[in-house]
C-alpha cells in the first residue's frame, strides 16, 4: 500500500478533499478489520472518483450493446450475427470489446446456449431454435476502462423446466445483490445466492465466479457463490465486481470442451443460466453499474 497522507494533506484517492475529510475514516476501519482477522480489499481495489466516471463510460456502451441485443434476437438467428453485432456496434460507440483476443479468446461475445455454463463460442452454425436458452456475456473497454454484464434470452417459448430455471438465476442475482453493502462480507451474498439455489431445487457452480473489474477485465477479488455470512472478504466503499452465479438445472458439475479448451458443459448434460450484474459499492449500499 501506498504511504498513507496525513491528516491534513490530499487524499491519496485525487478527490481534492484532505484525508481526513475523505479516506481516513475508510482506511482506519480497514486496519481495524483486518487486525481482527478478515480478509479486506487491497488499496488498489477501490476505485476513484475519476476512475468510476471513466467506468461508467465504458458501462454506458455495454448496456446500450446488449439492449440492441435484446432487440433482435429471435429464432433462426445465429450466435454467429450476435457476434458481428456486438463487435459492430461497440466499435462505432468508440470501444473495443474485451473478450476479442484475451487470452487468446477468438470473439468479441461470449454466448452459451442451454447446457453451456459460459464462454461458449458464437458461431455462424450454431442457429438458436424455439426453446433454447442462451446467455450473452458482453465485455466493453472504452477508453481503457472495462464493464462487464450479461442477460438470459429465452427464444420463443420454452418448457417450463428451462423458463423457472432462468427466473431462479435472476432471483438468485437479485437476493445476492440485496446483500452488497459496506462493511459488509462477500459470503454475505454469497450465501443468499447458494441457499435460494437450493432451495429452488438447483446448484450453483462452484469453480467459476465473478470477479472485480474497471480498470482491468478481469482483477481481484474472486467472488465465489458458495460460502458463508460473514466470511469472505470485507466490502468496502469503491469496490466494483460482478454478480454472475451460474445456476444449474442439475448437478454443479461441469466440464471443458477438450479441443477449444473455452467453452464449458454441465457435466450432466442439463441446462444452466447465468445473469451478471457490475456493482459498486457505495458508502450507503450499491450501485449497479451495467446489468
Amino acid at each position: 500500500m501506498n504511504a498513507i497522507p496525513g491528516r491534513n494533506e490530499p487524499c491519496w484517492c485525487g478527490s481534492g478533499r484532505k484525508y481526513k475529510a475523505c479516506h481516513m475514516q475508510t482506511d482506519n476501519r480497514i486496519a481495524l478489520a483486518a487486525a481482527q482477522g478478515h480478509e479486506v480489499p487491497t488499496r488498489a481495489m477501490l476505485k476513484t472518483p475519476a476512475q468510476l466516471e471513466g467506468i461508467r463510460r465504458s458501462a454506458k456502451v455495454n448496456v446500450a450493446v446488449l439492449d440492441e441485443i435484446a432487440r433482435v434476437i429471435r429464432p433462426g438467428m445465429t450466435t454467429g450475427e450476435i457476434d458481428r453485432i456486438v463487435r459492430r456496434m461497440t466499435e462505432e460507440m468508440g470501444g473495443v470489446p474485451a473478450p476479442l483476443g484475451y487470452k487468446g479468446y477468438p470473439y468479441s461475445v461470449c454466448t452459451s446456449v442451454n447446457d453451456q455454463v459460459c464462454h461458449g463460442f458464437p458461431l455462424d452454425s450454431v442457429v438458436l431454435k424455439e426453446g433454447d436458452i442462451v446467455n450473452v456475456d458482453c465485455s466493453t473497454i472504452l477508453d481503457g476502462y472495462y464493464s462487464d454484464s450479461s442477460r438470459m434470452f429465452i427464444i420463443g417459448e420454452t418448457t417450463p423446466e428451462k423458463q423457472r430455471l432462468v427466473e431462479v438465476a435472476r432471483e438468485c442475482v437479485e437476493k445476492g445483490l440485496a446483500q452488497v453493502k459496506p462493511w459488509g462480507f462477500l459470503g454475505d451474498m454469497a450465501q443468499a445466492v447458494n441457499d435460494h439455489a437450493k432451495a429452488n431445487g438447483c446448484s450453483v457452480v462452484e469453480e467459476i465466479g465473478g470477479h472485480g473489474v474497471g480498470l482491468e477485465f478481469h482483477e481481484d477479488p474472486w467472488v465465489g457463490y458458495t460460502g458463508r455470512a460473514g466470511t469472505g472478504m470485507l466490502m468496502v466503499p469503491g469496490m466494483v465486481f460482478t454478480i454472475e452465479p451460474m445456476i444449474n438445472l442439475g448437478t454443479a458439475d461441469v466440464c471443458t470442451h477438450i479441443e477449444n479448451e473455452w467453452e464449458i458443459y454441465t457435466e450432466d448434460g442439463q441446462p444452466s443460466a447465468q445473469w451478471e450484474l457490475m456493482v459498486l459499492v457505495t458508502e450507503d449500499g450499491y450501485e449497479v453499474l451495467s446489468w
